[in-house]
């Protein structure tokens, strides 16, 4: 319970952290007009119906409609993911009901101006914007993950079987006259005896171990239980930019008008972006970072600067020959609009209707391939104190430069990895279709075509949405993101995962921060997690199997015995024993066939283990009874000493069986489990000859019942090896135990 409390203490404490942070996101102060006037207030004294003044630089005070605009352009990656500005306009016949910040004529708390001005209506303020509803879903409780719907399904189980077994203890010995209190203490210890109580413990050491490893590998597992989420992971959906690709544009290829590979296109791009002054775009950027062009006879005279209605900008330079020279960069359109030549390989030929054509349809193959593409033109023009938008004309198309957003390294191999390890990946951006494809073709997805998707143009809560949507079709999933918009996806997912430079809300969100920008890690987190959950099972197989064996047959002997099977203390011992003789079980090692799928967990599969290796167990309990009553002729003592050595070695050595879903002998075990293992016996089968023998309650036992023990136990670790066998071919879920080995 305190645990609990804990626990749930600190997912609301970093529920409330995350709030915080996305509320230190805003500007502090909006221009707003009050009484006729613009003046600065505070931004939480905006109220519906206030209309604010917007400029290129400010950051957005609250979700707006749009009243008048010129040239806006707006930076809305914070929300949408989309890594260019879009343009706004404040048109009352836009769509109303476009996806979010997808609305042309509306802008939004949160997103910044980069250029150009706006007055809009205050339509949201605080929890009612779309910045709110993120902190809403941030601030509510997550969707319970697969892990905790396992061990919630287990524990149901366990609670099932111990009710029914006690009762059936207590009423029976009851309706035989025997000492209530004797029966009362005998069915608590058997119901100790059939709990798992060491599973909080080998839970914790296991998953403890596989984030120590991750660590190594600089992988920062937040929540222990995300591992194991992470093994039983069947879908993972990843937002686009600064998880797949690195956020920021580089160029791509410059081409000539006829989309050969050239290099004058990118040359006198250059010259236009190193000489143009004013806020430089991720284009010009990009273009600036060949550094090895030589600019150096070009002297800047003018600028005709850039607006979003040409959609274009010009420089005016002059040559080391005197030459006047107009370059001019800009969207294909707003540049074709003025080109009346075009120029291949030093070749000028004239603009007319075919060629146009075909000019056209090379930026827009480039375009329709995700690539952001400027085209390039110049002539020249004589000379003239100024120079305006008017000298744009008659222009040569020399070609054009495309751009993308550069994959991560590794990231290919990483998702193609994750694509044979049975996990289906989905891309969730809230950039458009175009761009998501080329990403999606660059990083090698089309090779798990079958099983990949790419949603674009989502909204955060549209991308919570389809995570909630895949879990209600019973998949395992995990989300991959950085930005702030991504943050109610990385808490509603099963395993939400982050990388180091993401936002503080995105990190505060995730269960699992990759330190270094470097996929192939999840590949490993992935197996890793399997081999912390095959661990785990091969506890609550044992748990399960040999032990209610033995605690049924416990059960049994009380309605044929005059005298307890076993005293309390005895059973208790015998789990303690036996609970260590587990405690190794992190540390052994996994066959390579189970980590090869998505592991689940399989309560279908552990009920008929207990209903099938659990009766086996009972079987040659009684056949001890039988022995030591019929055969060696046992005082009570003698009867509860040679049980508790027979039931301690069966269910304690039956391990080496159970942990390997194949051959035993063709599966090794970890060397600290080995030991740990056949210590323990040792250990029970020297009691009775201990100074706590008396103590406990044993006898010494003769030599002839270690015969007998040893057939016993032989003959039984053959035959559950036989029954698990076939359990695991009729189980849907044979991986939920441990691969084969043969």
């Amino acid at each position: 319970v305190l645990l609990s409390a804990a626990l749930n203490f600190v997912q609301t404490y970093r529920s409330q952290q995350a709030a915080e942070r996305l509320r230190d996101v805003v500007a502090p102060r909006a221009s707003v007009l009050r009484d006729g006037q613009w003046v600065e207030i505070p931004r939480r004294e905006l109220v519906c119906g206030d209309v604010i003044r917007l400029s290129a630089g400010d950051r957005v005070p609250a979700d707006a409609r749009l009243l008048s605009t010129r040239d806006l352009h707006v930076q809305q990656a914070a929300l949408t993911g989309e890594s260019m500005p879009v343009e706004k306009d404040a048109d009352d016949h836009a769509d109303e009901t476009a996806n979010g910040a997808l609305a042309r004529n509306r802008v939004f708390l949160g997103t910044s101006v980069v250029s150009g001005t706006a007055t809009a209506l205050v339509v949201a303020t605080g929890p009612a914007t779309a910045f709110g509803d993120i902190a809403a879903r941030l601030s509510a409780r997550p969707p319970e993950t697969e892990f905790e719907r396992g061990l919630w399904q287990f524990s149901v189980l366990i609670m099932r079987t111990v009710i029914f077994l006690v009762l059936l203890v207590v009423l029976a010995r009851l309706a035989l006259h025997r000492p209530a209190l004797e029966s009362l203490m005998f069915a608590v210890a058997l119901a100790v005896g059939l709990t798992p109580e060491f599973l909080p413990m080998i839970t914790t050491v296991t998953l403890g171990r596989g984030a120590v490893r991750m660590a190594r590998w600089k992988v920062i597992v937040k929540h222990l239980a995300a591992i194991e989420d992470f093994g039983s992971m069947t879908v993972l959906c990843s937002d686009k930019t600064g998880t797949l690709t690195t956020g920021q544009m580089v160029l791509d290829r410059s081409v000539d008008a006829l989309g050969a590979a050239a290099e004058r296109p990118l040359f006198l791009a250059y010259l236009n972006s190193a000489h143009e002054t004013g806020i430089r775009s991720p284009l010009d950027a990009a273009i600036l970072e060949q550094r090895t062009l030589d600019i150096a006879g070009y002297e800047k005279l003018d600028e005709i600067p850039f607006d979003f209605e040409r959609r274009r900008l010009s420089v005016v330079v002059a040559t080391t020959t005197s030459t006047r020279l107009l370059v001019t960069k800009g969207a294909p359109e707003g540049i074709l609009a003025v080109a009346c030549d075009y120029e291949v390989n030093d070749h000028r030929g004239a603009l007319d209707s075919d060629s146009r054509a075909r000019c056209t349809a090379v930026f827009q193959d480039l375009s329709g391939k995700g690539y952001r593409v400027l085209a390039v033109a110049y002539r020249e023009v004589p000379e003239q104190p100024r120079y305006t938008a008017a000298d744009e004309r008659d222009l040569v198309l020399v070609g054009f430069v495309a751009f993308a957003d550069r994959p991560m390294a590794g990231v290919g191999e990483a998702l193609q990895a994750l694509g044979r390890d049975g996990v289906a990946v989905k891309i969730l951006t809230g950039d458009n279709e175009l761009v998501a494809r080329h990403v999606c073709t660059d990083t090698a997805l089309a090779v798990v075509a079958e099983r990949t998707s790419v949603f674009a143009r989502v909204s955060p809560a549209q991308k919570t949405r389809i995570i909630l949507a895949l879990k209600s079709r019973d998949h395992v999933v995990g989300f991959l993101g950085d930005g702030i918009n991504d943050a109610p996806s990385l808490h509603t997912a099963d395993v939400g995962i982050s990388v180091a430079n993401a936002v503080d809300v995105a990190k505060d969100a995730a269960d699992i921060i990759l330190l270094e920008r470097n996929l192939s890690v999840l590949h490993r987190g992935i197996l890793e997690g399997r081999r912390a959950f095959a661990n785990v099972m091969k506890y609550l197989l044992m748990g399960t199997s040999s032990n209610f064996g033995n605690m049924f047959s416990m059960a049994g002997a009380v309605l044929v015995l005059p005298f307890l099977p076993m005293l309390p203390i005895q059973i208790l011992v015998n789990n303690f024993l036996y609970d260590l003789a587990q405690v190794t079980i992190p540390t052994d090692r996994v066959d390579p066939d189970f980590v090869e799928h998505p592991q689940r967990w399989n309560i279908k599969l552990i009920r008929n283990f207990m209903l099938g290796i659990g009766p086996i167990s009972s079987i040659y309990d009684f056949l001890t009874f039988f022995a030591l009553l019929r055969v060696f002729r046992a005082s009570e003592a003698l009867f509860h000493t040679g049980w508790f050595v027979e039931s301690l070695a069966t269910q304690t050595l039956v391990l080496f069986v159970i942990r390997t879903a194949g051959n035993p002998f063709r599966s090794r075990p970890s060397g600290p489990l080995a030991v740990t293992t056949v210590l323990i016996v040792l250990v029970g089968l020297a009691l009775p000859f201990s100074p706590l023998a008396g103590a406990l309650g044993f006898v010494p036992l003769p030599f002839e019942y270690f015969v007998f023990l040893a057939g016993v136990t032989v003959t039984y670790l053959g035959l559950v090896e036989l029954v698990k066998r076939r359990l695991m071919v009729r189980s849907p879920g044979r991986q939920a135990m441990g691969g084969s080995a043969g």
